[in-house]
């Protein structure tokens, strides 16, 4: 059964039935959207950008994130069998997916990342992903907004009525017809460095950043 059920969520059928199912389900949701605009600005006016959120907020805004894909962004997903399912969801949102994480194949990926966010100037990136720690920023989203000279947009999003799973990072889902709030943070751009410490220290000031953003049950 457990084969089965494997080799049915791996087809293009599934992959194009999941996209249609979140599409649909996502339309339910009441949106508010907080402190758009600077970053686009920065975005419009030939800045790069780096939209980076927690994994456990990212299914808030699959379906709004589509309104960006004349941009051609760019975004990092694990190559693990789940990843492949998010990353079917996300090309056909008109994201440009690069197979990759921490743990597997993630230097080859960041290479690819910088490439093609030097080419679109925007990319997506789930900061303590695919496996956490839960509220642990990962050195590759400092590296990556050094190498392509990127500004790191912090967003966050919450809904009032939830689904909390339970899962490594207490993964949410709003609950149908939700009002759901996607907040922009300001735009932080870092000066390049090859100080290990200096390194580690805008790797913790994001961090420190962003936790009072993760969301628990209630």
């Amino acid at each position: 059964m457990d084969f089965r059920f494997k080799k049915v969520t791996s087809t293009r059928q599934f992959h194009y039935f999941l996209y249609r199912f979140i599409r649909i389900y996502s339309w339910t949701f009441r949106i508010r959207i907080e402190n758009e605009q600077k970053w686009l600005d920065h975005l419009k006016g030939g800045g790069r950008v780096i939209l980076c959120t927690w994994h456990q907020q990212f299914f808030c805004a699959i379906s709004y994130f589509q309104r960006y894909k004349n941009f051609k962004p760019a975004l990092m997903i694990s190559r693990s069998r789940d990843g492949e399912m998010i990353a079917a969801v996300a090309e056909r949102s008109g994201w440009h997916t690069v197979r990759g994480s921490s743990s597997n194949g993630g230097k080859q990926a960041l290479k690819q990342m910088v490439e093609h966010l030097k080419k679109s100037g925007l990319a997506g990136h789930i900061l303590d992903g695919p496996r956490g720690p839960a509220g642990e920023v990962k050195p590759g989203i400092i590296s990556m907004a050094h190498s392509a000279e990127a500004a790191i947009v912090p967003f966050y999003t919450n809904a009032d009525r939830s689904w909390f799973f339970k899962s490594w990072d207490d993964f949410f889902l709003p609950k149908p017809f939700a009002r759901v709030t996607i907040s922009f943070g300001e735009p932080i751009i870092l000066d390049k460095t090859e100080d290990e410490g200096v390194f580690e220290t805008q790797r913790s000031y994001l961090e420190k950043l962003m936790r009072p953003g993760l969301r628990g049950p209630h």
